[in-house]
């Protein structure tokens, strides 16, 4: 009963204050306008993931105080989180520096690092590979990246909120009996994000803003270190989860990269702003996410879940067709020079 209450209680609130954000950014002018570099063409209010950052947060704060989430769990995840999001709460009144953003995200996933005890083993059967002191720096850049895709994939309505629903509450069923305490703090997050959903789902009419997609880059990449020290298997089951965000933000940025382009600047040539600009529509594109995570990435992270000696070769199954999808649909193509 708990249970049900306290997610309840998460969405509703999260739902109940991004409608109070949405009024607050019309009257305080929060609203981000098409532009050439967009894949909107509405003027929309933003930063509506705060939404997701307090309620989440609070229920996280919940589970520690009923003694279901580690105290250091959950600084780990609250500290880092909260220094990301008022970051990204100040890029969307005004533009921040690349660097500013840069050193705050780095901190920030060496204060997770530092109160989880380091990055996670990796499990491979019956035989986790320990990292030491290099998992510090494999785990920063993964924490790092993970923050930064999540929002490079925030382009388009509803797909990174829904995203998020799908690899925090996939993996709080997945492994509810195996990482209890993340599974707990990942339906917590599944709940706001879901709230935040009502509004975001096509055709959007708030976006979540900088505030809400590093935040929950952030928080996701969290829990699956999170989880990897409980179980070091589950850590194959969060990569899995999140392999469309993962393939399509990967592609791209290896492509812009090897023809000399920022990747730090704003492009529309992740596979889905193609899709969304070929079929004229958010909402296909969404659903076509939607439906690949559940018929597709769910049943893969499933297998890994139970059998984890194959579970590499598992992840290497699920995301290789995603590579070749996304390349089909453009994943990092060269944009013609004006839009």
């Amino acid at each position: 009963m708990l249970w049900l209450i306290l997610l309840v209680t998460t969405a509703l609130a999260a739902a109940i204050f991004t409608g109070v954000l949405r009024r607050y950014a019309l009257s305080a002018g929060l609203i981000d306008h098409p532009n050439a570099r967009s894949s909107h063409s509405l003027p929309t209010p933003r930063g509506g993931g705060l939404a997701i950052v307090t309620t989440s947060l609070v229920g996280m704060a919940v589970l520690c105080a009923f003694q279901l989430l580690p105290v250091r769990t959950f600084i780990a995840l609250g500290g880092g989180g909260i220094a990301v999001a008022i970051v990204g709460f100040v890029d969307d009144r005004r533009t921040l520096s690349a660097r500013v953003r840069f050193i705050v995200h780095v901190g920030s996933a060496l204060w997770c690092l530092g109160w989880l005890g380091g990055a996670p083993p990796l499990g491979f059967g019956e035989h986790p590979l320990t990292l030491g002191w290099s998992g510090y720096l494999l785990g920063t850049l993964s924490i790092v990246w993970v923050l930064n895709l999540f929002n490079f994939m925030d382009g388009i309505d509803g797909i990174a909120a829904s995203e998020a629903v799908f690899v925090t509450g996939g993996g709080a069923i997945l492994l509810a009996w195996l990482t209890p305490a993340t599974a707990g703090a990942a339906a917590v997050v599944a709940a706001a994000s879901a709230g935040f959903l009502l509004w975001n789902w096509p055709p959007a009419r708030i976006f979540m803003g900088d505030v809400g997609s590093g935040y929950l880059g952030y928080t996701i990449a969290g829990l699956g270190m999170a989880a990897g020290h409980e179980s070091p298997p589950a850590v194959w089951v969060w990569l899995i989860l999140g392999g469309v965000f993962f393939v399509d933000a990967t592609v791209t940025l290896v492509r812009r990269s090897l023809r000399g382009e920022k990747v730090h600047e704003a492009h529309r040539s992740h596979a889905y702003q193609w899709l969304a600009r070929r079929w004229r529509a958010h909402s296909p594109v969404t659903w076509s996410v939607v439906a690949i995570n559940i018929l597709w990435l769910m049943p893969a992270a499933r297998l890994a879940r139970i059998y984890p000696a194959a579970a590499g070769w598992i992840l290497l199954g699920a995301l290789a067709p995603l590579v070749v999808l996304v390349l089909i649909s453009g994943a990092g193509r060269h944009e013609p020079s004006v839009l």
